[in-house]
């Protein structure tokens, strides 16, 4: 990898205080999400500002001279922190040596597919990529998958990485946690900043479960300032059908809002989440009864580069009837993918 992008990166910096580079993956890096995801990565947002980073970029071969076009924005951003930028359509140098990885890049859902068929056409890419990061990542990769259907797509690649441990793969529920949020404090007419402990149960998708019963709002429980039939009725509404509205009031899905979802699931993995409880999709070692090995979202904290498990909640009869019906969706899914597991 050429250093000439990152000769003057520590430039306005703190040499003192610089760290070793970190790799830095992102798939589908030439569309919308990751356009939208590589400059908050590159400006520290993720990673810390006195953290640098080798930017590899990976997309398919048509994506290619979009890509080109990226890097060169990239380049003329004049990053501190970005120590170097490779492009490729080649997973195994996109990954190599990488220690965080974004596995954005999935094909899009069109008008005339239904999930199954959204979940078969995408299942061969993250075997391929899997099976690239069992070969050449670092031991220690930390993988967030944001292409959807993200809970399987993690799942596959999860599966064909067998020497990278199940708990360094993870699925993107962190923008339904933030919508959640966002539907709170408008609510409640606080910043965001004041929402904490709101979570996500299931998969990212309609059925997923915004469970509001241990969140607060400037200190005080959600659930004393507002009513169950909201949380259950329009505030689960919303949340489940956030993205549909912002196509149609766009005409474009939500890209930029996917991308900071990403940055805040990695940066509080990276950093941790100083107490709060977040929403990280993981493989299941049998939590909430939820099967052994489903990417399922769970409360969590992450601690010291760990996503730990919330294990001690108690789940009422609505949680439960939400949780199982996520772990039934998800249970169909990884049957359609069966012959893509090993």
């Amino acid at each position: 990898m050429g250093k000439g992008d990152g000769d003057n990166a520590v430039m306005g910096a703190e040499v003192g205080e610089m760290k070793k580079p970190i790799r830095v993956a992102v798939t589908g890096a030439a569309g919308n999400i990751g356009y939208a995801l590589l400059w908050r990565i590159a400006s520290g947002d993720c990673f810390g500002t006195n953290q640098p980073i080798a930017l590899q970029l990976l997309e398919i071969p048509p994506g290619m001279q979009r890509l080109e076009g990226v890097m060169m924005e990239l380049k003329d951003s004049a990053f501190p922190l970005v120590h170097g930028i490779v492009g490729t359509d080649d997973p195994q140098i996109a990954f190599e040596g990488a220690d965080a990885i974004f596995l954005v890049g999935s094909r899009p859902r069109t008008k005339d597919m239904d999930r199954s068929d959204l979940v078969a056409a995408n299942g061969p890419i993250f075997v391929g990529q899997g099976k690239a990061i069992d070969a050449v990542a670092s031991p220690d990769v930390r993988v967030i998958t944001v292409g959807n259907p993200c809970n399987t797509n993690a799942l596959i690649a999860c599966a064909n990485a067998p020497s990278i441990p199940s708990r360094q793969f993870t699925a993107m529920t962190r923008l339904d946690q933030n919508r959640a949020v966002g539907q709170i404090a408008e609510r409640a007419g606080v910043p965001a900043s004041k929402i904490h402990d709101v979570f996500i149960w299931g998969n990212h998708s309609n059925t997923m479960y915004p469970d509001p019963r241990f969140a607060t709002v400037d200190g005080k429980m959600a659930t004393e300032l507002f009513e169950d039939e909201w949380f259950q009725g329009p505030f689960l509404d919303t949340v489940a059908t956030r993205g549909k509205e912002i196509i149609v009031a766009r005409g474009a899905s939500s890209a930029a809002s996917a991308a900071s979802a990403a940055i805040d699931h990695m940066r509080d993995w990276w950093q941790g989440s100083n107490g709060r409880i977040v929403s990280v999709a993981l493989p299941s070692e049998g939590w909430y009864g939820v099967p052994e090995g489903l990417v399922f979202s769970f409360p969590c904290r992450c601690e010291n580069g760990d996503v730990v498990v919330v294990e001690d909640l108690p789940v009422d009869t609505f949680a439960q009837s939400k949780i199982d019906e996520n772990v039934a969706a998800l249970l169909e899914e990884r049957a359609a993918v069966s012959e893509l597991l090993g």
